[in-house]
C-alpha cells in the first residue's frame, strides 16, 4: 500500500520495515484497521518484534502487559505520527525516532493521530509470568481531546 506525501512522492506505508498484513487477529482490540508485520520468528528467537501501522485515527484499547518480573513493552516509531498515554497522565506525541518503554503492569494505549498513518516497532519485554490484559476502548471523547490540546 501507498501514500502520496506533500512532496507528490510515493511513499510505503510502514515505514523501511512494510506494512505487513491486516491485524485481524486483534482487530476486536483496536478502533480502525491496523496491520503487523512480524519482524523475528517465534519459533527461532523468544525475542517477538513487530512492525505495527496503524491507519489515521486507529488506535488500540487500553491494555496492560502484566509480569511477576520483567515483562512490559518498548516501542520505536518508524513512520508517521501518533499518540502514547498511560493511565492518569498526559498523552505523548509521537514521531520517528522515538522509543517509548512500557513497565510492566502500567494501562496504556497506542495509535495514529487522526491525520496521520502511524508505524512503530513493538518489542515484547521477555519477563516471569507475563500475559497481556485489554480493556476498555479509548472513546471518541478521550481521543478527540488530545487532538485539541497538542
Amino acid at each position: 500500500m501507498e501514500k502520496e506525501n506533500n512532496k507528490d512522492k510515493k511513499e510505503i506505508l510502514g515505514g523501511v520495515f512494510g506494512l505487513g498484513e491486516e491485524n485481524r487477529a486483534y482487530a476486536q482490540y483496536f478502533i480502525g484497521k491496523s496491520y503487523l508485520n512480524p519482524l523475528t520468528d517465534l519459533k527461532k528467537t523468544s525475542l517477538f518484534l513487530a512492525n505495527v501501522t496503524f491507519e489515521p485515527g486507529c488506535r488500540n484499547n487500553w491494555h496492560i502487559h502484566h509480569a511477576k518480573s520483567g515483562g512490559g513493552q518498548i516501542l520505536i516509531c518508524v513512520d508517521g505520527e501518533g499518540w502514547y498515554q498511560e493511565e492518569g497522565k498526559e498523552a505523548v506525541s509521537l514521531k520517528p525516532g522515538m522509543v517509548i518503554t512500557i513497565p510492566a503492569n502500567v494501562k496504556h494505549w497506542h495509535g495514529a493521530k487522526k491525520d496521520s498513518w502511524f508505524s512503530h516497532i513493538a518489542i515484547e519485554v521477555p519477563g516471569e509470568e507475563t500475559s497481556n490484559e485489554w480493556c476498555e476502548p479509548v472513546t471518541e471523547e478521550e481521543y478527540d481531546k488530545l487532538e485539541w490540546d497538542n
